[in-house]
Protein backbone atom coordinates (compact mmCIF):
# COMPACT_ATOMS: atom_id res chain seq x y z
CA UNK A 1 0.00 0.00 0.00
CA UNK A 2 1.50 3.41 -0.82
CA UNK A 3 2.47 5.98 1.53
CA UNK A 4 3.58 9.45 1.09
CA UNK A 5 6.57 10.59 2.94
CA UNK A 6 7.01 14.75 3.72
CA UNK A 7 9.73 16.78 5.05
CA UNK A 8 8.17 20.27 5.79
CA UNK A 9 9.13 23.61 5.97
CA UNK A 10 9.76 24.68 2.61
CA UNK A 11 7.69 27.18 0.90
CA UNK A 12 5.66 26.50 -2.15
CA UNK A 13 6.84 28.66 -5.71
CA UNK A 14 5.83 28.40 -8.96
CA UNK A 15 3.33 27.47 -11.38
CA UNK A 16 0.72 24.44 -10.60
CA UNK A 17 -1.46 22.62 -13.60
CA UNK A 18 -5.31 22.26 -12.32
CA UNK A 19 -6.42 19.21 -13.84
CA UNK A 20 -10.04 18.58 -14.95
CA UNK A 21 -13.12 17.91 -11.80
CA UNK A 22 -13.46 14.82 -10.42
CA UNK A 23 -17.39 15.67 -9.99
CA UNK A 24 -17.65 16.93 -13.53
CA UNK A 25 -15.89 14.20 -15.17
CA UNK A 26 -17.76 11.40 -13.58
CA UNK A 27 -21.45 12.38 -14.27
CA UNK A 28 -20.39 13.65 -18.08
CA UNK A 29 -18.53 9.64 -18.41
CA UNK A 30 -22.17 8.76 -17.55
CA UNK A 31 -23.78 11.29 -19.82
CA UNK A 32 -22.24 10.00 -22.73
CA UNK A 33 -24.52 6.42 -22.13
CA UNK A 34 -27.31 8.71 -23.41
CA UNK A 35 -26.18 8.62 -27.23
CA UNK A 36 -25.05 5.83 -29.16
CA UNK A 37 -22.94 8.21 -31.13
CA UNK A 38 -19.40 8.78 -30.05
CA UNK A 39 -18.51 11.54 -27.55
CA UNK A 40 -15.32 12.95 -26.75
CA UNK A 41 -14.46 14.25 -23.43
CA UNK A 42 -11.16 16.43 -22.90
CA UNK A 43 -9.63 17.42 -19.66
CA UNK A 44 -10.23 13.93 -17.99
CA UNK A 45 -8.14 13.94 -14.59
CA UNK A 46 -6.42 10.71 -14.11
CA UNK A 47 -8.13 9.57 -10.80
CA UNK A 48 -8.90 6.24 -9.56
CA UNK A 49 -12.35 7.09 -9.41
CA UNK A 50 -12.44 7.69 -12.98
CA UNK A 51 -10.27 4.72 -13.84
CA UNK A 52 -13.39 2.56 -11.75
CA UNK A 53 -16.07 4.48 -13.83
CA UNK A 54 -14.14 3.77 -17.04
CA UNK A 55 -14.07 0.00 -16.10
CA UNK A 56 -17.69 0.11 -15.34
CA UNK A 57 -19.06 1.51 -18.42
CA UNK A 58 -16.85 -0.76 -20.77
CA UNK A 59 -18.49 -4.08 -18.53
CA UNK A 60 -21.39 -2.38 -20.12
CA UNK A 61 -19.79 -3.08 -23.08
CA UNK A 62 -18.81 0.40 -24.08
CA UNK A 63 -15.79 1.52 -25.79
CA UNK A 64 -13.94 3.74 -23.80
CA UNK A 65 -10.10 4.99 -25.20
CA UNK A 66 -8.06 6.71 -22.76
CA UNK A 67 -5.86 9.38 -24.75
CA UNK A 68 -2.31 10.32 -22.71
CA UNK A 69 -3.51 13.77 -23.22
CA UNK A 70 -6.33 13.28 -20.89
CA UNK A 71 -9.08 13.08 -23.63
CA UNK A 72 -11.07 10.19 -23.48
CA UNK A 73 -13.37 9.10 -26.37
CA UNK A 74 -16.35 7.01 -26.23
CA UNK A 75 -18.74 4.73 -27.67
CA UNK A 76 -21.85 3.53 -25.96
CA UNK A 77 -23.50 2.04 -29.72
CA UNK A 78 -22.83 -1.32 -28.51
CA UNK A 79 -23.64 -0.89 -24.76
CA UNK A 80 -25.87 -3.82 -24.25
CA UNK A 81 -25.45 -4.79 -20.47
CA UNK A 82 -27.03 -1.86 -18.42
CA UNK A 83 -26.06 -3.03 -15.11
CA UNK A 84 -23.62 -1.53 -12.58
CA UNK A 85 -22.91 -4.39 -10.49
CA UNK A 86 -21.40 -4.13 -7.04
CA UNK A 87 -17.70 -5.53 -7.39
CA UNK A 88 -16.88 -2.65 -9.17
CA UNK A 89 -18.76 0.12 -7.80
CA UNK A 90 -18.17 -0.47 -3.91
CA UNK A 91 -15.50 1.99 -3.60
CA UNK A 92 -17.65 4.98 -5.55
CA UNK A 93 -20.75 6.17 -5.28
CA UNK A 94 -21.06 8.45 -8.39
CA UNK A 95 -21.96 5.11 -9.82
CA UNK A 96 -25.53 5.85 -9.12
CA UNK A 97 -24.95 8.76 -11.62
CA UNK A 98 -25.30 5.33 -14.51
CA UNK A 99 -29.30 4.70 -12.89
CA UNK A 100 -30.73 8.06 -15.04
CA UNK A 101 -29.15 7.63 -18.44
CA UNK A 102 -29.36 3.89 -18.69
CA UNK A 103 -33.24 4.32 -17.80
CA UNK A 104 -33.94 6.72 -20.39
CA UNK A 105 -32.07 5.04 -22.89
CA UNK A 106 -32.98 1.61 -22.69
CA UNK A 107 -35.64 1.65 -20.36
CA UNK A 108 -34.03 -0.43 -17.64
CA UNK A 109 -31.13 -0.67 -15.33
CA UNK A 110 -29.43 -3.08 -12.52
CA UNK A 111 -27.40 -0.75 -10.45
CA UNK A 112 -25.61 -1.28 -7.13
CA UNK A 113 -26.40 1.05 -4.24
CA UNK A 114 -23.21 2.81 -3.97
CA UNK A 115 -20.67 2.96 -1.74
CA UNK A 116 -17.32 5.78 -1.29
CA UNK A 117 -16.24 7.54 1.79
CA UNK A 118 -17.54 7.18 4.91
CA UNK A 119 -18.30 10.20 5.56
CA UNK A 120 -21.94 9.68 6.45
CA UNK A 121 -25.01 9.09 4.92
CA UNK A 122 -25.73 9.46 1.30
CA UNK A 123 -29.53 8.44 0.57
CA UNK A 124 -30.45 7.43 -2.76
CA UNK A 125 -34.19 7.80 -1.92
CA UNK A 126 -34.36 11.00 -3.42
CA UNK A 127 -32.61 9.88 -7.03
CA UNK A 128 -35.36 7.18 -6.95
CA UNK A 129 -38.60 9.47 -5.57
CA UNK A 130 -37.79 11.62 -8.58
CA UNK A 131 -37.38 8.75 -11.10
CA UNK A 132 -40.47 7.52 -10.36
CA UNK A 133 -42.01 10.70 -10.68
CA UNK A 134 -40.98 10.09 -14.45
CA UNK A 135 -42.95 7.22 -14.88
CA UNK A 136 -40.40 4.94 -13.52
CA UNK A 137 -40.46 1.62 -11.28
CA UNK A 138 -37.90 1.06 -9.33
CA UNK A 139 -37.50 -1.91 -6.76
CA UNK A 140 -34.45 -2.08 -4.25
CA UNK A 141 -33.60 -5.73 -3.78
CA UNK A 142 -30.54 -7.66 -2.80
CA UNK A 143 -28.38 -4.31 -2.51
CA UNK A 144 -29.66 -3.13 -5.91
CA UNK A 145 -31.99 -0.65 -7.86
CA UNK A 146 -34.04 -2.32 -10.05
CA UNK A 147 -35.40 0.13 -12.70
CA UNK A 148 -37.49 -0.46 -15.71
CA UNK A 149 -40.49 1.76 -17.19
CA UNK A 150 -43.85 1.95 -15.91
CA UNK A 151 -46.16 -0.64 -17.96
CA UNK A 152 -47.19 0.71 -20.98
CA UNK A 153 -44.73 3.58 -21.27
CA UNK A 154 -41.44 3.69 -23.97
CA UNK A 155 -39.88 6.59 -22.88
CA UNK A 156 -39.46 8.47 -19.10
CA UNK A 157 -42.04 11.11 -18.88
CA UNK A 158 -41.68 15.01 -17.83
CA UNK A 159 -42.45 15.86 -14.46
CA UNK A 160 -42.22 18.71 -11.66
CA UNK A 161 -39.60 17.19 -9.46
CA UNK A 162 -38.93 18.83 -6.00
CA UNK A 163 -36.03 17.38 -3.56
CA UNK A 164 -36.56 17.26 -0.07
CA UNK A 165 -32.96 18.53 0.25
CA UNK A 166 -30.34 19.59 -2.51
CA UNK A 167 -28.24 16.86 -3.96
CA UNK A 168 -26.28 17.14 -6.56
CA UNK A 169 -25.78 14.07 -8.00
CA UNK A 170 -30.07 13.48 -8.22
CA UNK A 171 -29.93 16.94 -9.73
CA UNK A 172 -27.26 15.42 -12.23
CA UNK A 173 -29.19 12.33 -12.92
CA UNK A 174 -32.52 14.00 -13.06
CA UNK A 175 -30.74 16.28 -15.73
CA UNK A 176 -29.58 13.48 -17.99
CA UNK A 177 -32.74 11.68 -17.63
CA UNK A 178 -34.77 14.23 -18.11
CA UNK A 179 -33.12 15.26 -21.24
CA UNK A 180 -34.42 12.14 -23.16
CA UNK A 181 -38.28 12.28 -21.40
CA UNK A 182 -41.22 13.19 -23.17
CA UNK A 183 -42.08 16.66 -22.62
CA UNK A 184 -40.83 19.09 -19.71
CA UNK A 185 -39.43 18.28 -16.50
CA UNK A 186 -38.79 21.41 -14.02
CA UNK A 187 -35.94 20.56 -11.11
CA UNK A 188 -37.08 22.21 -7.93
CA UNK A 189 -34.11 23.26 -5.35
CA UNK A 190 -31.50 21.95 -7.99
CA UNK A 191 -27.97 21.99 -6.78
CA UNK A 192 -26.00 24.99 -8.39
CA UNK A 193 -22.22 23.49 -8.05
CA UNK A 194 -20.06 24.74 -10.93
CA UNK A 195 -19.62 20.96 -12.28
CA UNK A 196 -23.88 21.03 -12.76
CA UNK A 197 -24.15 23.82 -15.31
CA UNK A 198 -20.76 21.91 -16.69
CA UNK A 199 -22.91 19.24 -17.38
CA UNK A 200 -25.77 21.06 -18.75
CA UNK A 201 -23.07 21.96 -21.41
CA UNK A 202 -22.19 18.85 -22.53
CA UNK A 203 -25.85 17.79 -22.99
CA UNK A 204 -26.79 20.85 -24.43
CA UNK A 205 -23.84 20.13 -27.28
CA UNK A 206 -25.47 16.86 -27.57
CA UNK A 207 -28.73 18.58 -28.12
CA UNK A 208 -30.60 18.71 -25.23
CA UNK A 209 -32.52 21.72 -24.44
CA UNK A 210 -32.29 23.02 -21.05
CA UNK A 211 -32.93 26.44 -19.22
CA UNK A 212 -31.42 27.28 -16.02
CA UNK A 213 -28.44 25.59 -14.73
CA UNK A 214 -26.61 27.25 -11.96
CA UNK A 215 -30.12 28.26 -10.64
CA UNK A 216 -32.18 26.20 -8.41
CA UNK A 217 -35.03 25.95 -10.86
CA UNK A 218 -33.66 24.20 -14.28
CA UNK A 219 -36.06 23.88 -17.06
CA UNK A 220 -35.09 20.62 -18.95
CA UNK A 221 -37.55 20.04 -22.90
CA UNK A 222 -36.91 16.05 -23.39
CA UNK A 223 -35.48 15.48 -26.96
CA UNK A 224 -36.39 11.68 -28.80
CA UNK A 225 -32.54 10.96 -29.32
CA UNK A 226 -29.06 12.80 -28.53
CA UNK A 227 -26.43 13.13 -30.17
CA UNK A 228 -22.16 12.69 -30.06
CA UNK A 229 -20.63 16.24 -28.80
CA UNK A 230 -16.86 16.95 -27.87
CA UNK A 231 -16.51 18.65 -24.52
CA UNK A 232 -13.79 20.13 -22.42
CA UNK A 233 -14.11 19.10 -18.79
CA UNK A 234 -14.37 22.30 -16.29
CA UNK A 235 -11.35 22.54 -13.82
CA UNK A 236 -11.08 21.25 -10.87
CA UNK A 237 -12.40 23.84 -8.44
CA UNK A 238 -11.63 21.40 -5.30
CA UNK A 239 -8.28 20.83 -5.97
CA UNK A 240 -7.80 24.34 -7.00
CA UNK A 241 -8.94 25.15 -3.38
CA UNK A 242 -6.52 22.47 -1.84
CA UNK A 243 -3.10 24.01 -3.45
CA UNK A 244 -4.85 27.73 -2.37
CA UNK A 245 -4.85 26.24 1.58
CA UNK A 246 -1.14 24.67 1.46
CA UNK A 247 0.36 27.63 -0.38
CA UNK A 248 -1.34 29.79 2.58
CA UNK A 249 -0.01 27.39 5.52
CA UNK A 250 3.19 26.77 3.90
CA UNK A 251 3.91 30.61 2.74
CA UNK A 252 5.17 30.96 -1.09
CA UNK A 253 4.07 32.04 -4.64
CA UNK A 254 2.25 30.25 -6.94
CA UNK A 255 -0.03 30.14 -9.59
CA UNK A 256 -2.98 27.96 -10.56
CA UNK A 257 -2.70 27.79 -14.21
CA UNK A 258 -6.98 27.33 -14.88
CA UNK A 259 -7.87 27.66 -12.07
CA UNK A 260 -11.19 29.81 -11.16
CA UNK A 261 -11.52 32.16 -8.78
CA UNK A 262 -15.52 32.47 -9.45
CA UNK A 263 -15.93 29.18 -8.54
CA UNK A 264 -14.27 29.29 -5.12
CA UNK A 265 -15.61 32.89 -3.67
CA UNK A 266 -16.54 31.87 -0.04
CA UNK A 267 -12.72 30.04 0.19
CA UNK A 268 -11.02 33.36 -1.54
CA UNK A 269 -12.93 35.52 0.67
CA UNK A 270 -11.56 33.17 4.02
CA UNK A 271 -8.32 33.19 2.93
CA UNK A 272 -7.80 36.87 2.20
CA UNK A 273 -9.33 37.82 5.62
CA UNK A 274 -6.33 34.88 7.09
CA UNK A 275 -3.84 36.98 5.18
CA UNK A 276 -3.26 35.74 2.13
CA UNK A 277 -3.05 37.49 -1.35
CA UNK A 278 -5.38 35.89 -3.97
CA UNK A 279 -5.52 37.28 -7.46
CA UNK A 280 -8.19 36.10 -10.09
CA UNK A 281 -6.09 35.82 -13.66
CA UNK A 282 -7.22 35.56 -17.52
CA UNK A 283 -6.80 31.86 -16.88
CA UNK A 284 -5.48 31.08 -13.03
CA UNK A 285 -5.42 31.90 -9.83
CA UNK A 286 -2.63 33.56 -8.16
CA UNK A 287 -1.96 33.24 -4.66
CA UNK A 288 0.87 34.84 -2.32
CA UNK A 289 1.47 34.28 1.20
CA UNK A 290 4.12 35.11 4.01
CA UNK A 291 4.47 34.22 7.79
CA UNK A 292 1.21 32.93 10.23
CA UNK A 293 -2.12 33.31 8.95
CA UNK A 294 -5.27 34.13 11.36
CA UNK A 295 -7.45 31.94 12.12
CA UNK A 296 -10.95 31.85 10.35
CA UNK A 297 -14.56 30.54 11.80
CA UNK A 298 -16.48 29.34 9.29
CA UNK A 299 -19.68 26.66 8.15
CA UNK A 300 -20.33 24.53 5.19
CA UNK A 301 -23.37 24.80 3.09
CA UNK A 302 -24.44 24.23 -0.05
CA UNK A 303 -23.02 25.99 -3.25
CA UNK A 304 -22.20 28.89 -3.73
CA UNK A 305 -21.48 28.20 0.39
CA UNK A 306 -18.56 27.66 2.01
CA UNK A 307 -17.74 23.49 0.21
CA UNK A 308 -17.50 21.00 2.52
CA UNK A 309 -15.30 19.54 0.76
CA UNK A 310 -12.70 22.28 1.76
CA UNK A 311 -13.35 21.53 5.23
CA UNK A 312 -10.68 19.78 6.04
CA UNK A 313 -7.99 21.33 4.11
CA UNK A 314 -8.72 24.51 5.80
CA UNK A 315 -8.92 23.14 8.85
CA UNK A 316 -5.25 22.43 9.11
CA UNK A 317 -4.88 26.33 7.93
CA UNK A 318 -6.39 27.43 11.59
CA UNK A 319 -3.96 25.13 13.10
CA UNK A 320 -1.34 26.77 12.75
CA UNK A 321 -3.07 30.11 12.65
CA UNK A 322 -2.53 32.80 14.80
CA UNK A 323 -5.88 32.82 17.28
CA UNK A 324 -9.02 30.36 17.51
CA UNK A 325 -11.26 29.32 14.93
CA UNK A 326 -14.65 27.28 15.13
CA UNK A 327 -15.83 25.38 12.33
CA UNK A 328 -19.43 24.06 11.78
CA UNK A 329 -20.22 21.05 9.33
CA UNK A 330 -23.54 21.23 8.23
CA UNK A 331 -23.44 18.96 5.26
CA UNK A 332 -22.51 15.40 6.30
CA UNK A 333 -22.38 14.14 10.07
CA UNK A 334 -18.90 12.01 10.09
CA UNK A 335 -16.76 14.50 8.52
CA UNK A 336 -13.78 14.95 11.31
CA UNK A 337 -12.36 12.01 10.98
CA UNK A 338 -9.25 13.63 10.24
CA UNK A 339 -9.13 15.70 13.55
CA UNK A 340 -7.80 13.01 15.53
CA UNK A 341 -4.72 12.43 13.08
CA UNK A 342 -4.20 16.35 12.69
CA UNK A 343 -4.41 15.98 17.27
CA UNK A 344 -1.21 13.37 16.51
CA UNK A 345 0.51 15.91 14.68
CA UNK A 346 0.12 18.49 17.60
CA UNK A 347 -2.49 20.21 16.56
CA UNK A 348 -5.04 22.18 19.41
CA UNK A 349 -8.75 20.80 18.31
CA UNK A 350 -11.95 20.05 20.30
CA UNK A 351 -14.82 18.75 18.73
CA UNK A 352 -18.61 19.52 20.29
CA UNK A 353 -21.12 17.76 17.26
CA UNK A 354 -21.29 19.47 14.19
CA UNK A 355 -18.64 21.93 16.03
CA UNK A 356 -14.62 21.51 16.10
CA UNK A 357 -13.31 24.30 17.92
CA UNK A 358 -9.32 24.89 16.82
CA UNK A 359 -6.66 26.86 18.81
CA UNK A 360 -3.95 27.91 16.53
CA UNK A 361 0.02 26.14 17.12
CA UNK A 362 2.97 27.85 16.08
CA UNK A 363 3.74 24.68 14.68
CA UNK A 364 3.24 20.95 13.92
CA UNK A 365 5.41 17.76 14.48
CA UNK A 366 6.20 15.18 11.67
CA UNK A 367 4.47 11.76 12.88
CA UNK A 368 2.73 8.92 11.05
CA UNK A 369 -1.20 9.63 9.89
CA UNK A 370 -3.13 7.59 8.54
CA UNK A 371 -5.92 8.89 6.03
CA UNK A 372 -9.66 8.06 6.37
CA UNK A 373 -11.70 9.80 3.23
CA UNK A 374 -10.63 11.56 0.10
CA UNK A 375 -10.22 15.23 1.72
CA UNK A 376 -9.13 13.72 5.06
CA UNK A 377 -6.01 13.01 2.95
CA UNK A 378 -5.43 16.15 1.52
CA UNK A 379 -5.50 17.66 4.76
CA UNK A 380 -2.64 15.20 6.45
CA UNK A 381 -0.79 16.26 3.26
CA UNK A 382 -0.72 19.93 3.88
CA UNK A 383 -0.23 19.65 7.69
CA UNK A 384 3.38 17.10 6.59
CA UNK A 385 4.09 20.27 4.44
CA UNK A 386 4.08 22.73 7.52
CA UNK A 387 5.07 20.26 10.37
CA UNK A 388 8.73 19.66 11.53
CA UNK A 389 10.34 16.45 10.65
CA UNK A 390 9.09 13.90 8.58
CA UNK A 391 5.34 13.05 7.99
CA UNK A 392 4.10 9.81 6.87
CA UNK A 393 0.72 9.65 5.35
CA UNK A 394 -0.84 6.35 5.11
CA UNK A 395 -3.81 5.10 3.24
CA UNK A 396 -3.02 7.75 -0.30
CA UNK A 397 -5.61 4.99 -1.73
CA UNK A 398 -7.89 7.60 -0.60
CA UNK A 399 -6.28 10.66 -2.25
CA UNK A 400 -5.65 8.67 -5.28
CA UNK A 401 -9.10 8.42 -5.56
CA UNK A 402 -9.74 12.29 -6.03
CA UNK A 403 -5.99 14.46 -7.26
CA UNK A 404 -4.39 13.63 -10.04
CA UNK A 405 -0.63 12.92 -8.99
CA UNK A 406 -0.74 15.68 -6.13
CA UNK A 407 2.65 14.52 -4.91
CA UNK A 408 4.41 15.28 -8.28
CA UNK A 409 2.34 18.59 -8.74
CA UNK A 410 3.87 19.59 -5.35
CA UNK A 411 7.61 18.61 -5.66
CA UNK A 412 7.01 20.77 -8.34
CA UNK A 413 6.78 23.71 -6.56
CA UNK A 414 9.64 22.72 -3.84
CA UNK A 415 8.28 20.82 -1.53
CA UNK A 416 9.91 17.75 0.05
CA UNK A 417 7.64 14.78 -1.01
CA UNK A 418 7.63 11.47 -2.49
CA UNK A 419 5.88 8.33 -2.75
CA UNK A 420 6.56 5.15 -1.15
CA UNK A 421 5.64 2.12 -2.57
Amino acid sequence: MDKLLIRGGRELRGEVLISGAKNAALPELCAALLTAQPVTLRNVPRLQDVATMLKLIRNMGVSAEVGDDGTVRINAGPLHAPEAPYELVKTMRASVLALGPLLARFGRARVSLPGGCAIGSRPVDQHIKGLEAMGAEIAVEHGYMIASLAKGRTRLKGARITTDMVTVTGTENFLMAASLAEGETILENAAQEPEIPDLAEMLIKMGAQIEGHGTSRIRIQGVEALHGCDHQVVADRIEAGTFLCAVAAAGGDVVLKHGRADHLDAVIEKLQAAGATVTALADGIRVQANGRMQAQSFRTTEYPGFPTDMQAQFMTLNCIAQGAAKVTETIFENRFMHVNELVRLGAKIQIDGKVAVIEGVERLSGATVMATDLRASASLVIAGLVAEGETVVDRIYHLDRGYDRMEAKLAGLGADIERIK
